[in-house]
């Protein structure tokens, strides 16, 4: 089973996200990834040339978050009220992901396989942090958006997002929260 893996990775835009909520829009996991991927630089960058403060690559940041989601090509996209429901779920699940990853990563060719297993496999401990913050203020966005065209089924969703990315006490999303996210509630006129 060498070579599938792109070929599946194309297969993401056939997984949706929020699949217990009434949603406005439809989100797949491959537009979700390309935002992760923009936020996750644009946290890394604010880390470093903003803030001064020491960081992993932005730009090996964005390709991790590219990959942050691969596992669900195989798996489907549990929703987090499920997936968190209590941790003998969410400690199955992340071994469910791990298996389903390891399976990806055979798909490849076995010279690329050492590049892609801290990407499939979020296991590069220095992006992970940037990835997971992208990851949640992707999730916020989507809140956003949808509460903007007057769906009110993510109003607590949107409120337990926010908590979690204060909870996270990332200086990057913190700065980014104040200075960037205010855009994300005008609309195109407005912009």
């Amino acid at each position: 089973m060498a070579n599938e893996f792109y070929a599946l990775l194309g297969r993401m835009r056939y997984i949706t996200r929020w699949g217990l909520m009434r949603n406005t829009f439809s989100e797949n996991i491959q537009e979700h990834s390309h935002q992760v991927a923009v936020l996750a630089h644009a946290l890394a960058l604010i880390r470093q040339r903003i803030l001064h403060l020491p960081g992993p690559d932005p730009d090996r940041c964005a390709v991790a978050a590219l990959y942050h989601d691969a596992s669900e090509i195989l798996t489907g996209d549990l929703p987090t009220p499920i997936k968190y429901y209590n941790p003998d779920i969410k400690d199955a699940y992340k071994k469910v992901e791990h298996i389903a990853g390891n399976r990806l990563l055979e798909m490849l060719p076995e010279a690329l396989r050492a590049v892609y297993t801290p990407l499939v496999l979020e296991s590069d401990e220095d992006t992970n942090p940037i990835v997971k913050a992208a990851d949640k203020l992707s999730a916020y966005i989507k809140c956003v958006e949808e509460q903007k065209a007057g769906n009110t089924e993510f109003d607590s969703a949107a409120e337990q997002t926010m908590q979690a990315l204060h909870d996270m006490d990332r200086p990057e999303l913190e700065w980014f929260l104040e200075q960037c996210l205010p855009a994300f509630f005008k609309n195109l006129d407005q912009l």
